[in-house]
């Protein structure tokens, strides 16, 4: 197993949902750049206060001068999402981003790319395998999104065997916790009485991740790094529903979700975890703990 300590590590995406958590953590033991744009001083205070030395760059327009050639090990997070839903600017800050990245850091002795699972065609409530088709999942919420995972993921699998470097895409799914995520605008929309939009098909499943399982299974992802690519989902071991998630988010508020169905929503996206599991073992947090502790950080006001 990979041994994170005393390590240089390059975290990509360290002001964001799951970077950051993930960067703060390792920092602890391990000497972590924090690779971003730092438009703005306070994320660049923020990773400084966690210990992180922050490294300014662009991915997209191949400004990685500043990064360090000579890293232990990449974790890739960051992720182009324009709101102009601009293909081309998205394409470059994906699937471009990744290949500059790895030829930049080709030393590494692993490099663990995060994909989605929203890369996948739609398949219903079937529990989506590595193998299974993949499509445009993400168009009606994000246009650029599934297109420009699926390419970056193309351009990763390239650049591990190009340059030899042991690389592991994993595929995350719904990753949530202190730091935010998708549950956490179901809570704000519960709290401001509009209604959650839900696919037709029902009940809308996934598998929640939560960020200190996320954390927890970095180490075990490295290790199965290779070349060609590891592919693996990642994802919570409780497949469970926004219905289900919005009502105990419910329970422990007062508050009383509304749900409105339409088809300009994600439908079902669950996986099947078996090979995660034979990597780094099952996910440890379950999901009602997990989700008490987010709505406590976020409204403990509202915490019955």
């Amino acid at each position: 197993m990979v041994e994170l300590h005393g390590k240089r590590i390059l975290v990509t995406g360290p002001t964001g949902q799951v970077g950051f958590p993930v960067a703060r953590a390792l920092a602890r033991e391990n000497e972590v750049f924090g690779l971003a744009r730092f438009a703005r001083s306070s994320d660049r205070e923020r990773l400084e206060a966690a210990g992180i030395r922050c490294v300014k760059g662009d991915l997209g327009a191949g400004e990685l001068d500043a990064v360090p050639g000579d890293v232990d090990y990449v974790a890739h997070f960051a992720v182009a999402k324009d709101p102009r839903a601009d293909f081309d600017a998205d394409l470059r800050g994906n699937a471009e981003g990744v290949g500059l990245l790895m030829a930049r850091c080709r030393g590494a002795k692993a490099f663990l790319h995060c994909s989605t699972t929203g890369v996948y065609e739609h398949a219903g409530h079937h529990a989506l395998r590595e193998g299974d088709p993949l499509g445009d999942n993400h168009r009606v919420m994000m246009p650029t999104y599934s297109i420009a995972k699926i390419s970056a993921e193309a351009v990763a699998r390239f650049a591990a065997r190009q340059f030899g470097l042991p690389t592991t895409i994993a595929r995350l799914n719904v990753p949530y916790g202190n730091n935010g995520g998708w549950p956490v605008f179901h809570l704000e929309m519960m709290i401001a009485g509009q209604p959650i939009p839900v696919f037709p098909e029902r009940p809308c499943l996934y598998n929640p991740i939560h960020e200190d399982d996320i954390v927890a299974q970095l180490p075990a992802l490295l290790d199965a790094a290779s070349v060609p690519a590891t592919i693996v989902n990642w994802a919570g071991r409780d497949t469970v529903g926004i219905e289900e998630w919005c009502g105990f988010m419910g329970d422990l508020t007062g508050l009383e979700p509304s749900f409105v169905e339409t088809d300009r929503t994600i439908g079902s996206v669950t996986v099947d975890t078996t090979k995660m599991e034979q990597i780094a073992g099952p996910t440890r947090v379950q999901w009602k703990d997990g989700f008490r502790r987010m709505v406590e950080t976020f409204h403990p006001e509202l915490v019955r």
